[in-house]
C-alpha cells in the first residue's frame, strides 16, 4: 500500500480512530494487526520473508539471552570456587556458543537477503566471464526487505554484545520488524530506542497530533509537488543520453538530486509524522545535507540512521578484528610507521562502502558510486593538513561566503556521483559527464529546448518555488522547528494553513501519466 494513495489515508484514519479508542493496553497489538495488515498489500510471499526474519531472530535472541543469564548464574553460585583462568575460560566458552547462534541468525538472513538480491547479479558476473547463457532466476525483492533485515540484524548483534536483553514477548518483537510506517524506506532503527514509545500505552496528544499530522502534510508536499514532477524530465534526460548531451548532463545531475532529495526526505517525513501522530518517536534520517561543507559531513546527515549502521556493525568491527590487527602490524612492519597505521582504516572504509553501494542495487553502477564516495572521503582525509593551513592562511576561508562555496561544492559533487544511479551504464555516465566539456550546447537553456523534456514552464515554476520553500524550511530549522512556531498561531490561522497546504497539494501536485506517483526512489533499495 503505498504511502501516496487514497487507500493509505483511509488506512491511516480508520488506525487513527481505533488506536485512541481501544484500552491503552491493547493500543501496540491494534497496530501489530494494522502493520500485518498493510504488509500484506505487497503479497503473502514477501509476508513469509519477513516471517522468516521474525521468528529466527526472536528466538536466536531468547537463546542467546538464556545463555547468558546461564553463565550469569553459574558464575555467581560458582565463581568463590573459581579462579581467573577458569571464570575466563567458562566465559570464553559460553561466547563461543552465543557467537554460534548470532552467526546461523545473520547466515539465514543476510543470506536470504543475498540469495534474493543478488543471484541474478552474480549470474550476470560468470556469463560475462565464462561465456556461458546461465539464465536469470528474477527474484522479485520483497517490499522492504533492506530495511527490515539490517534492522533485526542490529537488534540480535547488540544482544549477543549485551547492549539490553533480548524481548521476551514475540508478538512484540514481531511489531518492532513489522511496523508499517518505516517498511517502505526506513529509518532504520535501534531496539532500545524504538521500543521506548513503541508499546508504551499513548494519550491523544492534540499537540503532538497536529505537529505529527503537519509534517506528513509538508512530506506529501516534497513527494508529489516537487519529486513526482520532476520525474518525467529525469526520464527523458536519461533515457535518451545520445540526444540529451552537455548542458542537459548538468540539468539532470541538478534534477535528480532535487527528485530525490525531495522523494526521499518526504518519505521520511511521512513516516516520522504518522508515528508522531501515534506517540511514537522515530529516529530522525537527515540532517539538511545540502547544507553540508564536505562529503564526509554530508554522509553524517543523508540517510543517517544507515549511515550509522555500517559504521556500527561493519566498520568499527572490522577495523578491530583479529585479521585486521595482524594486517595493521605487518604494514608498519613493512611499510612504515605513517602508512601502517593508515592501512586498517581505509581498507575497512573500502570494504564499508564496497558493501554500502551493493547494498543499494545489485549493479556495477552501484558498486562504483560507493566506492567514489569513499575515494572522496579518504583523499579529504589525507588532504586535511593542506586544507588546515589554507584556512589559516587566507581569512576569507573563514567567512559565511566561502561556508556557500563549500555547501555549493559538495552538492555538485555529490550530485554528480550520483548520477551513476540515473544511467546506470558505468562507462556511458563518465561519457556523459564528457560531453558537459565537449558539446558547446548551453544556449539551449534559453531557447526554450528545455520546455520539450515533458514539463512546460509552468512546472518549472512550481518546482522553482517548491525548492524555495524547501530552503526557507531549511533556514528557518536554525532557529527552531517551524511545525513548533505554526502551533504557537491562532487556531483559525493553523487551520487555514493547514487547507491551503492540502490545496496546494491537490492542485499543483503530479499525477501524470507514465509513472507512479506513489512509488518511492527507495523502495527499490
Amino acid at each position: 500500500m503505498p504511502f501516496v494513495s487514497f487507500g493509505f489515508i483511509a488506512f491511516l484514519a480508520a488506525l487513527m480512530l481505533l488506536y485512541y479508542l481501544v484500552p491503552k493496553r491493547f493500543q501496540w497489538m491494534m497496530l501489530l494487526a494494522f502493520s500485518i495488515f498493510f504488509y500484506c498489500f505487497a503479497g503473502w510471499t514477501s509476508l513469509i520473508f519477513m516471517a522468516v526474519t521474525i521468528l529466527t531472530t526472536y528466538f536466536a535472541g531468547a537463546v542467546i539471552g538464556r545463555m547468558a543469564e546461564a553463565r550469569d548464574s553459574y558464575i555467581k553460585e560458582q565463581g568463590a570456587a573459581m579462579d581467573r583462568d577458569a571464570k575466563k575460560a567458562y566465559k570464553a566458552k559460553v561466547k563461543k556458543r552465543t557467537y554460534l547462534i548470532l552467526s546461523l541468525c545473520l547466515i539465514v538472513n543476510l543470506g536470504m537477503l543475498a540469495v534474493i538480491k543478488y543471484t541474478d547479479f552474480g549470474i550476470s558476473i560468470v556469463n560475462g566471464i565464462f561465456r556461458t547463457n546461465i539464465g536469470y532466476l528474477r527474484f522479485i525483492l520483497p517490499l522492504g526487505i533492506s530495511f527490515y533485515i539490517f534492522q533485526s540484524m542490529g537488534y540480535i548483534i547488540d544482544v549477543y554484545r549485551g547492549k539490553y536483553a533480548p524481548e521476551k514477548n514475540f508478538a512484540r518483537f514481531a511489531l518492532f520488524v513489522s511496523f508499517f510506517p518505516q517498511l517502505l524506506q526506513g529509518p532504520i532503527s535501534r531496539f532500545d530506542e524504538l521500543s521506548q514509545t513503541l508499546y508504551g500505552p499513548h494519550d491523544f496528544d492534540y499537540q503532538n497530533f497536529a505537529k505529527g499530522a503537519w509534517r506528513v502534510v509538508w512530506g506529501f508536499f516534497k513527494k508529489v509537488v516537487i519529486a513526482d514532477r520532476l520525474v518525467t524530465a529525469v526520464i527523458t534526460l536519461s533515457g535518451e543520453p545520445d540526444v540529451y548531451k552537455g548542458v542537459y548532463v548538468v540539468a539532470l545531475v541538478l534534477f535528480y538530486a532535487i527528485q530525490l532529495y525531495a522523494d526521499f526526505t518526504g518519505g521520511i517525513d511521512i513516516t516520522i509524522g504518522v508515528a508522531q501522530m501515534l506517540g511514537i518517536k522515530v529516529a530522525e534520517n537527515f540532517d539538511r545535507p545540502f547544507f553540508s561543507l564536505n562529503v564526509t559531513e554530508y554522509w553524517r546527515r543523508w540517510h543517517i540512521t544507515m549511515g550509522t549502521w555500517f559504521k556500527d556493525y561493519i566498520f568499527y568491527p572490522l577495523s578491530v578484528s583479529p585479521k585486521m590487527l595482524k594486517i595493521s602490524k605487518w604494514s608498519r612492519e613493512k611499510l612504515g610507521q605513517a602508512i601502517g597505521k593508515r592501512v586498517p582504516v581505509y581498507l575497512s572504509t573500502i570494504i564499508v562502502w564496497f558493501a554500502t553501494g551493493l547494498w543499494h542495487g545489485a549493479a556495477w553502477n552501484f558498486i562504483v558510486w560507493g566506492l567514489l564516495n569513499c575515494l572522496v572521503i579518504i583523499v579529504s582525509q589525507e588532504l586535511s593538513p593542506l586544507y588546515q593551513r589554507f584556512h589559516k592562511k587566507f581569512r576569507f576561508s573563514n567567512t559565511k561566503g566561502y561556508n556557500v562555496f563549500q555547501m555549493f561544492r559538495t552538492f555538485w559533487l555529490m550530485g554528480f556521483i550520483r548520477v551513476l544511479d540515473v544511467y546506470r551504464d558505468v562507462p556511458g555516465t563518465f561519457r556523459q559527464v564528457g560531453t558537459i566539456f565537449t558539446t558547446a550546447n548551453w544556449g539551449d537553456l534559453f531557447n526554450g529546448s528545455f520546455l520539450e523534456l515533458g514539463l512546460g514552464w509552468q512546472d518549472f515554476a512550481v518546482v522553482l518555488a517548491g525548492c524555495a520553500a524547501m530552503l526557507t524550511v531549511s533556514i528557518l530549522q536554525n532557529k527552531g522547528q517551524v511545525r513548533d512556531r505554526l502551533m504557537a498561531r491562532p487556531p483559525v490561522v493553523r487551520y487555514a494553513l493547514l487547507i491551503a497546504a492540502v490545496c496546494l497539494i491537490m492542485v499543483f501536485g503530479a499525477y501524470g501519466i507514465g509513472y507512479d506517483s506513489g512509488a518511492f526512489i527507495y523502495t527499490r533499495f
